[in-house]
């Protein structure tokens, strides 16, 4: 190998390791910076005092065992529904258990919602519900309305 092609495959193999090790950095800076403080936007984006902050991360992390807890309930069961329907068998039992268990998610979400709202300043606190019950209620809400637009039978032809 000419020594022009060794500086070339030197310099490529370095440009590699310095993009490497900027990816890794910047990588583990970010996760560092979110596991740092995973609500400084919610303090950004609806001004909120320190005071206030401090409310609302209390609520936070007393909401927090709930929500894993619920979780943890959905994802068994989804399980479930998933071995039941590899084995061919009919998941109705299961699907309605499923459903029952993200309404009880969606309304323990809302209920916390409402309490951090309560915890802002009352315009700031409204524009946060707001948010919060457009995606923790809207997302199924537009895909039923897409399935309503589909043709066909039992697709919003009014013969279910």
């Amino acid at each position: 190998m000419s020594r022009a092609a060794k500086i070339v495959w030197v310099g490529v193999v370095l440009a590699l390791v310095f993009g490497v090790a900027a990816y890794v950095c910047a990588m583990r800076l970010c996760a560092r910076q979110m596991a740092a403080d995973d609500l400084s936007w919610l303090k950004r984006e609806f001004k909120l005092s320190d005071s206030e902050m401090r409310r609302v991360r209390q609520l936070h992390d007393g909401y927090l065992p709930k929500c894993r807890e619920m979780c943890a309930k959905i994802a068994a069961k989804e399980s479930e529904v998933s071995e039941t329907l590899a084995k061919g068998q009919a998941a109705d039992e299961n699907l309605v258990e499923l459903a029952t268990l993200r309404a009880q998610c969606q309304a323990q979400m809302l209920k916390h919602f409402q309490e951090v709202s309560r915890a802002m300043p009352a315009e700031q606190g409204k524009r946060y519900l707001s948010e919060m019950q457009r995606l923790t209620l809207g997302f199924p809400g537009d895909s039923e309305r897409s399935m309503g637009d589909m043709t066909g039978p039992g697709h919003g032809d009014g013969n279910h």
